[in-house]
């Protein structure tokens, strides 16, 4: 399987590094210190696709297939990680909107997302519940002419800053008893609570914790049909699970090329360290380790793109990736030294929010269930199964 790019792809990539080098990085330390990206970066991205490239050109997007896709989140992973999980975040948030907003809703949020004018956020995890997305707690209760919310969200990316958000909620109403629905909420409409969370990796992401107290939101917030969120929400996740891998795959090739380039300049005992053998099983491994994520992440992209469930690939790429990564960027560490853990190089940056990956989108653990489920058969997450 060939996955060699072709000349215009090449052109969009170079020219998206050569952006990222000059207008993003230079922001990078001081976004990860306030913890947040603001809007103007995404709207300097949008000349490449990165905001809704993935939608139809009839909602506003560039109708880019997932190849192309992959190549630019992979771009945007080898930069900043807490970069590409916004990105990653807006684009599941359009991407919902365009499925199955009314034109109603796609005229109120579609054009302010898409020119990042307001910031947007997906609330599907909480306190109790994470990859068990079947047995979420937050309520939706249908009051005659509005829903009443009730509940917490935790680990929502973007949260604290969003003005709008796409929340998953178990619906109680005449003709949906407990079934899942997703609602989208305008946030100067409808205010809810919302607090950061303090935490190792992503830092820049806006991670939060929202709180909704009998928040109203009308019934023209149900997004889509009520009671079938869950199966939408779930045949989301290969498109999430997707971008991780491909992020993942740019982190690790960043960690590697800072690795070469040390070991060709750094100097111990009068010698480049790169002419030491452990240092140079050191790179190989790394690189190995770079090839072998990269080309089951765009296996995975080509699944998607011939139209297949891809679910096996997608749970593939993104546990392998992930965890990859990270492996590469520890090696990293080891062959930097010291230097390695300065916040000034930018490695350690690398090596923490590598740590992040294995979990969002489905744990590896999870992942792991899936490809034994789809390759024997026999489910190890019946309960799971049940509600799904």
């Amino acid at each position: 399987m060939n996955f060699e790019f072709d000349s215009d792809q090449i052109a969009l990539r170079d020219s998206i590094r050569r952006y990222m080098v000059a207008e993003i990085v230079p922001r990078i330390a001081l976004c990860e210190q306030e913890k947040r990206i603001p809007l103007d970066v995404l709207q300097g991205l949008a000349q490449f696709g990165y905001i809704g490239g993935q939608l139809p050109e009839a909602d506003g997007g560039y109708d880019l297939d997932s190849i192309n896709w992959g190549m630019m989140m992979e771009e945007a992973g080898y930069h900043w990680g807490s970069l590409r999980t916004i990105i990653n975040i807006t684009s599941i948030f359009l991407r919902l909107l365009s499925e199955h907003g009314t034109e109603q809703q796609k005229a109120k949020y579609m054009a302010d997302v898409l020119e990042s004018r307001k910031a947007s956020c997906i609330a599907i995890s909480e306190p109790n519940h994470g990859s068990d997305v079947g047995g979420i707690e937050f309520k939706a209760e249908d009051k005659g002419d509005h829903y009443l919310l009730n509940g917490s969200k935790l680990w929502i990316t973007n949260g604290h800053y969003a003005d709008y958000a796409i929340v998953l909620a178990r619906t109680f109403s005449p003709s949906c008893d407990g079934k899942s629905s997703i609602f989208v909420i305008d946030r100067a409409e409808t205010p809810f609570d919302s607090r950061l969370v303090d935490k190792m990796v992503l830092r820049a992401s806006g991670t939060s914790e929202l709180t909704f107290a009998d928040v109203k939101v009308p019934k023209s917030a149900l997004l889509g049909t009520e009671g079938t969120a869950l199966k939408e929400m779930l045949k989301g996740l290969n498109h999430g699970r997707l971008n991780i891998a491909m992020g993942a795959v740019g982190a690790a090739q960043a960690a590697l090329d800072m690795s070469v380039e040390y070991a060709k300049t750094r100097k111990q005992f009068g010698r480049p360290i790169g002419e030491f053998q452990l240092i140079q099983k050191h790179i190989v491994d790394m690189l190995i380790q770079v090839e072998s994520a990269r080309g089951l992440a765009y296996k995975a992209a080509a699944a998607v793109k011939a139209g297949k469930p891809a679910r096996v690939e997608c749970s593939i790429a993104k546990l392998h990736a992930a965890e990859a990564a990270h492996n590469v960027a520890r090696t990293a560490i080891a062959v930097h030294g010291g230097l390695g853990y300065s916040t000034e190089y930018g490695l350690e940056r690398i090596f923490r929010d590598t740590s992040g990956g294995v979990i969002p989108e489905g744990t590896a653990e999870v992942q792991t269930l899936i490809v034994g489920r789809e390759l024997l058969g026999l489910s190890a997450i019946n309960a799971m199964e049940k509600k799904q």
